[in-house]
């Protein structure tokens, strides 16, 4: 557990794969409304394990989790004070770590070859991150978002106009029925960090490979998202799958295999991995 944005704590886990001497590390950011085991993480970590990489996923400090309750929007008040600044933050201080004399695993990974994978939103901070430090070796963005203006980027202007007045609007969380609290704050903190929080202009600013995926059926972040982005950025690679926002995971999932959709996504991004390796 680290100390994350404004004194609430980062959980994770630390996969390792079965290889000799240090191996590259793949270190994955979840998207809004999810957490690091979103989806049985446990099970996708062991197909990068068993590639010979290890794997780390964490919760960003602000997702609403608690290190008590890892699987469940147990925080509130945290998840309607998240922004992109606290997430970029986060990544920061789990990167520091992984590269820190901290790291209990240190001789075993290559600090060298650090990917960064994230989902949806939490593509959209990577994309972000990724323009930012160095140390981020590859970047592969799973139905990335183009611009940091989850959730409120659709909503009218009387619906911005009451956000601003009352402080609050709130989201339903199709899966477990909440109401989700989002604070005035998340727009205003981007309204103070517009340039930083630019994804098309940190997509164009990218200079490691970057492996772009999206799902053709995605109903969420449409896929002309990722064509636009992968446009803007010449060293991007483009994968559209037919598949939907979360490439066939749901929560619970509780086999020991996943299905087709999955299997895919996780195949081109190893491949892609290896192809890249410093």
């Amino acid at each position: 557990m680290l100390d994350g944005a404004a004194g609430k704590h980062i959980t994770l886990d630390v996969h390792l794969g079965a290889v000799e001497g240090p191996a590259p590390l793949v270190l994955y950011a979840h998207g809004f409304n999810g957490f690091k085991d979103w989806g049985n993480g446990d099970l996708m970590a062991r197909y990068f394990t068993d590639a010979g990489l290890h794997f780390l996923k964490f919760n960003f400090s602000h997702n609403g989790t608690t290190p008590a309750q890892q699987e469940a929007f147990a925080d509130l008040e945290a998840f309607g004070h998240n922004n992109f600044t606290k997430q970029l933050f986060d990544l920061r201080q789990v990167t520091d770590w992984i590269c820190s004399s901290r790291f209990p695993f240190r001789d075993r990974v290559d600090t060298g070859n650090i990917i960064l994978i994230g989902h949806s939103m939490g593509g959209g901070t990577s994309i972000l991150y990724a323009s930012e430090d160095s140390r981020i070796s590859q970047l592969i963005t799973w139905a990335a978002i183009g611009a940091a203006t989850t959730p409120w980027g659709k909503w009218n202007e009387e619906k911005m106009r009451q956000w601003r007045e009352q402080g609050v609007a709130y989201y339903t969380n199709s899966r477990t029925g909440q109401d989700l609290p989002l604070y005035y704050q998340l727009y205003e903190d981007f309204c103070r960090h517009t340039s930083r929080l630019d994804i098309q202009r940190a997509a164009r600013e990218i200079r490691v490979p970057w492996l772009i995926c999206h799902g053709r059926e995605d109903t969420a972040v449409a896929c002309e998202v990722a064509v636009q982005l992968h446009s803007l950025s010449p060293v991007s690679g483009l994968c559209l799958l037919d598949s939907g926002h979360t490439f066939g995971r749901t929560h619970p999932w509780t086999e020991d295999y996943f299905n087709r959709d999955t299997v895919q996504l996780l195949e081109k991004t190893i491949l892609h991995i290896k192809a890249h390796i410093r």
